[in-house]
């Protein structure tokens, strides 16, 4: 964002789509694999510590007759990721892990996407004036506050569901019987038909990796995006520009609950189901 005037249009919305991390060339360099985005990073250990700590008390603090609101709510949570849990996994030794990390994944990525209701310029102009009070650049104050609108992190989540589905597949079937499943599946027990076996399988895999990690990610930064165009309707210094940025925002933020929502749950199910087939033999 240009220090000392006015940002345009396109400045205001490339500086709030800009992660905090390395700055320089490097940040200019996408196969950079030594760039961390610091602001997702953050907010992500942030938020999953803040959902533990939430989840630690109300256990903490259960009773056994009438509940208060909060314990009643995290009770609903738990029997209705329980009951997911039973109805893809069978197995009841695998769903005393499975579930709990399941409704873990749920309250996270809610948490993570929920910060997309959060007005666009309420942190990033927090962090650019104590940069300004400790004698930094504020015109390089980037602050992504929604780590799931950084793609790096539903991928990464994706990532570690991937890691999971591997572990059962070996826990379930043995490490002999998956290698066996990986060249016999879908086609059948036939040499012939190993290599194409075994690149359907990888093929699998990789879909369902990435169809994970990018669904995620394309809901929440079109929902971050609008978000930033709706901000840009408060600065065109006009009466209709002024209401229509605060209808505009109330009806997407009210919509945008139902998204950030809809968008954990999905999440949280696909991480239930390829666990899963994880189980399931061919």
């Amino acid at each position: 964002m240009a220090s000392g005037s006015a940002p345009t249009s396109s400045e205001y919305v490339v500086h709030h789509l800009t992660n905090l991390n390395q700055t320089g060339e490097a940040q200019k360099n996408i196969v950079d694999f030594s760039l961390i985005n610091i602001d997702s990073v953050f907010w992500s250990l942030s938020l999953g510590l803040l959902a533990v700590f939430i989840m630690a008390r109300t256990a903490k603090s259960a009773t056994s007759g009438v509940p208060g609101r909060l314990q009643a709510f995290v009770e609903l949570l738990v029997e209705m990721v329980d009951n997911q849990a039973k109805g893809v996994i069978h197995s009841e030794t695998s769903r005393l892990f499975v579930a709990p990390m399941a409704l873990t994944v749920f309250v996270w990525v809610f948490l993570l996407n929920f910060m997309d209701l959060i007005p666009v310029d309420l942190i990033p102009s927090l962090w650019a004036a104590g940069l300004a009070a400790a004698g930094f650049d504020p015109g390089h104050a980037y602050m992504r506050v929604v780590p799931t609108a950084d793609v790096n992190t539903p991928v990464g989540m994706a990532l570690a569901v991937l890691l999971m589905c591997f572990y059962y597949n070996i826990k379930i079937k043995g490490l002999g019987g998956w290698t066996h499943e990986l060249f016999t599946a879908p086609f059948g027990n036939h040499f012939v038909l190993w290599p194409i076996n075994f690149v359907m399988q990888m093929i699998e895999f990789l879909a369902k990796t990435v169809s994970h990690g990018l669904r995620l990610f394309g809901n929440m930064f079109a929902g971050e995006l609008l978000f930033v165009l709706i901000a840009l309707l408060g600065g065109t210094a006009t009466v209709m520009g002024f209401f229509g940025h605060v209808l505009a925002g109330t009806a997407w933020a009210l919509f945008h609950i139902l998204i950030i929502t809809l968008q954990a749950f999905i999440f949280m199910m696909l991480t239930l189901v390829y666990v899963g087939q994880a189980h399931d033999h061919h």
